[in-house]
């Protein structure tokens, strides 16, 4: 079984490789720059890798944890010149390992920051199969 903190310290420690191996094989990835979710571990890895170059400051500021063992890890970043806050909502398997992410960003001007940020990285093929 997979520790269930494992993402949270791969985030922080920056290291991408360890934070998808914290997904599941099949895991889905709900952004909230892209319209369909990412699907499989490659699609969500390859949108990782673009999120690590694009938050600036990117630091995990409370966790939640809920009955079932999901977590929800609120967030604070930079993209460029604008603060955003953000929550993960992460539900797991029965290895432990991530089935789905949803990431919900505020306000409305860091989103856009962020999707101008990510949008042209992703329309050049880099996420995978998310889009």
């Amino acid at each position: 079984m997979s520790d269930r903190g494992a993402f949270r310290q791969a985030v922080e420690a920056g290291d991408v490789g360890a934070m998808i191996d914290a997904f599941a094989q099949d895991a889905v990835l709900n952004s909230p720059v892209s319209f369909r979710p990412f699907r499989g571990r490659k699609a969500v890895g390859a949108l990782l890798y673009v999120l690590m170059e694009v938050f600036e400051d990117f630091r995990y500021t409370d966790e939640y944890q809920s009955a079932d063992g999901g977590r929800a890890l609120l967030f604070g970043a930079r993209v460029g010149d604008r603060e955003l806050q953000g929550v993960d909502l992460l539900s797991f398997d029965a290895d432990g390992l991530i089935r789905e992410l949803t990431v919900l960003v505020r306000p409305l001007s860091g989103l856009q920051a962020l999707m101008a940020a990510v949008g042209p990285r992703l329309a050049s093929g880099q996420e995978g199969s998310g889009g």
